[in-house]
C-alpha cells in the first residue's frame, strides 16, 4: 500500500468547503503529508505517531491527533474518497455523491465497505506552533498522585482553550507531558496555560528532568521535534473515552481505577486530550459515522502494556484478558459511552456498543448495500460476526452460529 503515496494540492470547491485540500495515495504516510504541506504553507490533521497512515484507518476510525482541538477529527476533515467496490466499480465519495459510502468511510470503521484508493482532506493555512514537553519521575508516591489528581482537573481547563490539545500519560514510575500542541500562539501564551497548574504542586516533594516548551514556524517542524524516530510502539493496547462529567463530578472513582490499572503493573495511562464537541470542530451532528462519544469525551485514556516480542502467544492472549478486565472497569463509569476503535482491543465482548454505538445498524446496512457477500472483513468491523468467525489456530471460517 505504501506504493499508493501520490500527494497532490488544490483549491478545492464544493456546497461544503472551499479552500485548500491535500489528496493522498491510500499508502500516504502522515510524516510525508505533514512535509509536503509544510513545503506549501498548509497543515494537515494527522495522527499521533509519524507514520500513521491517514488515508486508511486512522480516518476511516475517527483519527484524532494533535491539530483535533483546532481543527477536528480526521474523519470531519475528509472531502471525498476514491475507491474500489467488491464488485469492481470505481466511485467517487462525497457527503453528494454516494453519501452513504462517504458517511460510511468517515468514521465508521477501516477496510470494510470498499477499498479506498486516495482521499482529499482539507488543508489549512500554516503558521507558528508553541509546544512543551515534560518528565516528572514518580519519587514519593503520595504526592506523585496528588499530581495526577491535580493534572485531570485541570484538563477541564484546558479543554475550553482554543486549539489546544494535551497529549500527556503516566504509569507507576513517571508523570509525562509527551507534548502540548497549541497551534498559533507564542511560548508565553503557553506558559501561562500551565502557569496555574505548576503552582499548585510547587511545593509538592517531586521534581521535573525535562521541561522543555518551544515554539516552531510550522506544524511539521513542531511535530518532527516532539515525535522523534525511533517512534516506539506497544503490543498490548486498549482504553475508554472519558467523557467530562466524570473528571467533573467523579474524578475520585476514575483515579481509582487508574490507579488500580498501573499500580505492580507494566501499564502505562496515556490522556490524550482535545476537545472534539461540535461547537469547537464545526462538524454538524450526523455528517460522519464518528462515535458520538467522541462529541461529548474530555479525554481518550489509552492503556498500554509492554511486552516482550519473542514471548509465547499465551502471555500476550493474559495480556488481551487483562486488558478487557481494565476497559471493563473504565465502561462501568461511563455508562453510554465509547472507545476510539483504532487504540482498543480486537476482542472486546462488547465492541458493537464500544466502537459504533448508535450508527451501527445504519452502517450495517450500508455494509449490505456495497459488500454483501462479507468479501471484507475485519476482527470487531461492522458485520465481522454475520458470516465468518476466527477459528482458534487463527483461520477464517466461516460461522455456523450466525
Amino acid at each position: 500500500m505504501h506504493h499508493l503515496n501520490n500527494i497532490t494540492f488544490s483549491n478545492y470547491s464544493s456546497p461544503h468547503y472551499t479552500g485548500p485540500a491535500v489528496r493522498m495515495g491510500a499508502g500516504a504516510q502522515s510524516f510525508e503529508v505533514l512535509q509536503a504541506a509544510r513545503e506549501r504553507g498548509l497543515r494537515v490533521v494527522g495522527g499521533f505517531c509519524p507514520t500513521v497512515g491517514l488515508a486508511g484507518g486512522w480516518l476511516q476510525g475517527a483519527g484524532h491527533g494533535p491539530l483535533g482541538s483546532a481543527y477536528g477529527l480526521g474523519a470531519d476533515n475528509a472531502l471525498e474518497f476514491e475507491v474500489v467496490t467488491v464488485d469492481g466499480r470505481h466511485l467517487k465519495a462525497t457527503p453528494t455523491e454516494n453519501g452513504d459510502l462517504y458517511w460510511a468511510l468517515s468514521g465508521g470503521g477501516p477496510g470494510n465497505y470498499a477499498i479506498v484508493l486516495s482521499t482529499t482532506l482539507k488543508a489549512h493555512p500554516d503558521g507558528p506552533v508553541a509546544g512543551s514537553q515534560w518528565v516528572m519521575p514518580n519519587t514519593h508516591n503520595d504526592a506523585f498522585w496528588t499530581v495526577i489528581e491535580t493534572w485531570l482537573k485541570h484538563l477541564l481547563v484546558y479543554d475550553r482553550i482554543p486549539r489546544l490539545s494535551v497529549n500527556s500519560g503516566f504509569n507507576q514510575n513517571m508523570f509525562i507531558l509527551n507534548y502540548a500542541t497549541y497551534p498559533d500562539a507564542s511560548a508565553e501564551e503557553l506558559l501561562a496555560v500551565f502557569l496555574p497548574f505548576f503552582e499548585e504542586i510547587k511545593d509538592l516533594p517531586l521534581e521535573f528532568t525535562v521541561n522543555d516548551t518551544k515554539v516552531h514556524p510550522s506544524y511539521e517542524e513542531h511535530f518532527n521535534y516532539f515525535t522523534q524516530f525511533p517512534y516506539d510502539t506497544h503490543n498490548t493496547n486498549g482504553g475508554r473515552l472519558i467523557p467530562r462529567p466524570l473528571v467533573q463530578d467523579n474524578l475520585p472513582a476514575l483515579l481509582s481505577t487508574l490507579r488500580g490499572i498501573v499500580t505492580n503493573t507494566t501499564a502505562g495511562v496515556g490522556l490524550i486530550a482535545g476537545n472534539y464537541t461540535y461547537a469547537n470542530t464545526g462538524a454538524k451532528p450526523g455528517s460522519n459515522a464518528v462515535l458520538p462519544a467522541w462529541r461529548d469525551s474530555l479525554v481518550s485514556i489509552n492503556i498500554l502494556v509492554e511486552m516482550d516480542g519473542d514471548a509465547a502467544w499465551t502471555v500476550a492472549r493474559d495480556d488481551l484478558a487483562q486488558m478487557n478486565v481494565w476497559q471493563g472497569q473504565l465502561r462501568a463509569l461511563t455508562p453510554g459511552g465509547g472507545t476510539y476503535m483504532n487504540e482498543a482491543t480486537f476482542d472486546d465482548p462488547r465492541w458493537k456498543e464500544d466502537y459504533f454505538g448508535e450508527n451501527y445498524a445504519r452502517l450495517l446496512a450500508i455494509k449490505h448495500k456495497y459488500d454483501p457477500d462479507h468479501m471484507l472483513w475485519g476482527n470487531a468491523a461492522v458485520g465481522s460476526d454475520e458470516v465468518w468467525a476466527l477459528a482458534d489456530d487463527g483461520r477464517l471460517c466461516a460461522n455456523v452460529e450466525a
